[in-house]
């Protein structure tokens, strides 16, 4: 996919929110509405639950949490009927995947974006082993001993692999990549030694730094998190520009009606910013957000700028 075509499809997803008409939305919704997602007890779970439980009683109907694996959220909810009934939940790799191979549904053509939900830094973390105490240390340490050093993550192109990736170039270091089939055994191979550093989702590793298993050296947001108090940024630590965050929101299929789209956003928005929402979303390691769908659009337009460039300087591909 294009960077052009990117970008000329996003400004075609705000015209379609701003635009879509003037059907109304005033009966909306006279039946239950339906958020597909990843499977159970993951983080697209947990904030569609969340979504669902806080939503159903303002809208006046049921809001099922519909758990599918793989690509098929977004293929079932591109071949839905487009009018808010069926929606999306789902984070990057949803429009970063098919950056990286061939997807059944196109992030950009198919869909509209309602709300950007929640996000949660990755946490830079080291084997306790590891002599290093910051961000500078450690690419010292890199750069002295270039090509000793490994990382883990759970595949190609997932958010360990892309963030310690774009960390090795900004940092101009050789860091060795170990695949795992999947986070747990990323984090347990940690643990265990056989690979010293993972730049690591927050839900993946936190656990691990407060059980002093793991040693955290800073956070991957461009501004220190609440969630971690005292803990520096990459970006404050020797790598100015160092910006990634896990963020995750909702979508329906392209061509639903302005009005559906504006109906769920406000219903949606107003969940996410109350106070009992935010604390659970909290005590899970996450924060609330809760966007204009303008906004949502403007996040991933420039999440596929950055990772478009980061795929292709690292030759990095799914086969």
């Amino acid at each position: 996919m294009s960077i052009p075509r990117i970008v000329a499809g996003m400004l075609w997803i705000v015209v379609g929110v701003l635009g879509a008409g003037a059907v109304s939305g005033q009966n909306f919704p006279n039946r239950p509405v339906r958020i597909v997602c990843s499977q159970p007890g993951g983080g697209g779970d947990f904030a569609a639950r969340m979504i669902s439980n806080a939503i159903s009683g303002s809208l006046g109907q049921q809001v099922i949490v519909d758990n599918r694996a793989s690509v098929l959220p977004g293929e079932i909810v591109a071949k839905a009927p487009p009018d808010g009934y069926t929606l999306l939940l789902d984070a990057a790799s949803f429009w970063i995947g098919p950056l990286l191979q061939e997807t059944p549904y196109d992030p950009v053509r198919d869909f509209l974006p309602v709300t950007l939900t929640d996000k949660s830094p990755s946490l830079l973390v080291v084997h306790p082993s590891v002599p290093v105490n910051s961000v500078k240390e450690l690419i010292a340490l890199a750069k002295a001993k270039p090509g000793t050093l490994n990382y883990g993550g759970p595949g190609p192109g997932s958010t360990p692999h892309l963030n310690t990736e774009m960390f090795k170039s900004m940092a101009g270091v050789n860091i060795i990549y170990v695949p795992y089939k999947g986070s747990g055994p990323a984090v347990l191979g940690l643990i265990g030694g056989e690979i010293q550093m993972m730049i690591g989702t927050a839900a993946s590793v936190s656990t691990q730094v407060k059980a002093g298993k793991l040693k955290a050296l800073a956070v991957t947001s461009p501004q220190p998190s609440p969630l971690f108090p005292g803990l520096p940024t990459i970006a404050a630590s020797g790598l100015p520009g160092y910006d990634s965050e896990f963020i995750q929101g909702v979508f329906a299929p392209a061509k639903t009606p302005a009005a559906v789209i504006n109906r769920l956003n406000q219903e949606m928005v107003r969940a996410l910013r109350s106070a009992e929402v935010k604390e659970k979303y909290l005590n899970a390691g996450i924060e609330t957000v809760g966007s204009t769908p303008e906004e949502f659009a403007a996040a991933i337009k420039s999440s596929i700028a950055k990772w478009s460039k980061v795929i292709k300087d690292a030759n990095i591909s799914v086969k």
